[in-house]
């Protein structure tokens, strides 16, 4: 599927980015690659088309460039595209978006200066647009069991193993699809919650990242090279609880595409893709489970990889323990969330802290209480026992009666009628409506 803008697109996205207003020129030919991926596929991947609204968005300048109209007025039209600018409620994020009347495909500018790297970039978010209307669940809770030193254990040497059935050797390929088989079967074997979290995760962003692969130009060798080296370039993430599956997923979908191509019409809310994957292959997990990991855990360095997570754990043990202090045992300052709250967030920076919640990099929360920013930092998310997020939390503020209100790395825009109130304990704040 070679675009016949190629040549053209390579050469306007290898110009230098000169500030950070959204280029319409740019916008607009990037519009035109999108669609004529989409309209090659003619939805036959998924059964929808894949065409529709997105919208481009400068989370600096907060402008927004779209390729149609909104339904309230809210973008005028210029040089071919449509214009405007988002408000402070809208989070901006890679996602599904409503908005002003309209489901948009929402990507953050700049793009990719690769033609492949962003036309799949905007197919895995326009995936997302229409996922609502497939039956594969939206997501899941994170799969926190991969921030354990046997999760990540198993998880990187079956991520090698993914590799090399992808793209190694041909006569190795095989038995290194059944490596990746077992190493994900001792795997949960150890956690009982680990199916049901991975194949929400790869259900919802996995797929995603396939489908944008699948469609962004490359051949059937060329989807396989590149989804091993991201595979490799995973190997040492230093989180996996979300990022594992936009590798996985696509790997797993390959694999599937190479040996059961009626897979994508039997997915629902529960299906697990190495499973689907295991029953085309007429594959069983061993009996002796553990020893054969052990045994095909040598083909794909598994006294390394072991090595480097007992290290990491011993680093990750110094690393909790200064996060517990900071934003846990120290002051606080307690932004509970209401019902339409939204944020966003960097997918590869998640960190557990057991019994309290995770760390999100790049965090910006918006809610009826006004505008958290930690792009700088970490918030920290406060779970609830059903897995919904209750509040946000940083670092008591350095000076409570400043507006905005600043911490380490992050700052507060309170909306008009809330205020600050002394919290649980000395030292502690939290976010109240103003009397």
């Amino acid at each position: 599927m070679a675009s016949i803008l190629l040549a053209l697109s390579c050469a306007l996205f290898g110009l230098a980015q000169q500030d950070s207003a959204i280029d319409l020129e740019r916008a607009a030919l990037v519009y035109g690659e999108t669609e004529e991926a989409a309209l090659e596929d003619d939805g036959k991947l998924w059964g929808v088309s894949l065409l529709g609204p997105i919208l481009f968005a400068d989370p600096r300048t907060r402008q927004a460039v779209a390729n149609q109209p909104d339904e309230e007025g809210r973008l005028r039209e210029e040089q071919g595209v449509f214009v405007g600018v988002l408000p402070e409620e809208v989070s901006i994020a890679n996602t599904g978006l409503d908005w002003a009347g309209v489901r948009w495909t929402m990507v953050m500018w700049p793009l990719p200066e690769e033609h492949v790297a962003r036309t799949l970039l905007v197919l895995h978010e326009s995936f997302h647009r229409i996922q609502p209307r497939l039956a594969h669940g939206l997501g899941g809770p994170l799969a926190l069991h991969l921030d354990s030193e046997a999760g990540r254990t198993w998880l990187r040497l079956e991520l090698r193993a993914l590799g090399t059935a992808l793209a190694g050797p041909e006569e190795r390929r095989r038995s290194a699809l059944e490596d990746a088989l077992v190493f994900r079967a001792q795997r949960r074997a150890l956690y009982s919650d680990a199916r049901a979290t991975e194949s929400a995760l790869e259900r919802n962003e996995g797929l995603a990242e396939y489908t944008g692969l699948v469609l962004c130009g490359l051949d059937e060798r060329g989807r396989a090279a590149r989804a091993a080296q991201r595979l490799r370039g995973e190997d040492s993430a230093a989180s996996f609880v979300r990022s594992f599956a936009y590798v996985t997923g696509p790997a797993y979908g390959l694999l599937l595409d190479a040996h059961d191509g009626e897979w994508r019409k039997r997915i629902d809310a529960h299906t697990d893709l190495s499973e689907l994957l295991a029953r085309a292959l007429a594959w069983r997990a061993p009996e002796e489970l553990v020893a054969a990991a052990a045994e095909r855990a040598t083909r794909h360095g598994g006294a390394e990889v072991s090595e480097g997570e007992r290290q990491r754990a011993v680093e990750r043990a110094r690393i909790e323990a200064a996060n517990r202090a900071r934003f846990v045992a120290g002051p606080v300052l307690l932004l509970p969330f209401g019902a339409g709250m939204n944020y966003s967030f960097d997918p590869n920076d998640v960190t557990p802290l057991a019994g309290a919640g995770n760390l999100y990099g790049n965090a910006r929360v918006v809610d009826e209480w006004g505008v958290l920013d930690a792009s700088g930092s970490r918030a920290l998310f406060v779970l609830a026992q059903d897995g919904a997020y209750l509040a946000a939390q940083v670092p008591a503020p350095r000076e409570p009666s400043a507006r905005p209100l600043t911490g380490g790395g992050w700052s507060l825009s309170l909306a008009e009628g809330w205020t600050l109130a002394p919290g649980a304990r000395a030292g502690d704040w939290k976010v109240v409506r103003a009397p």
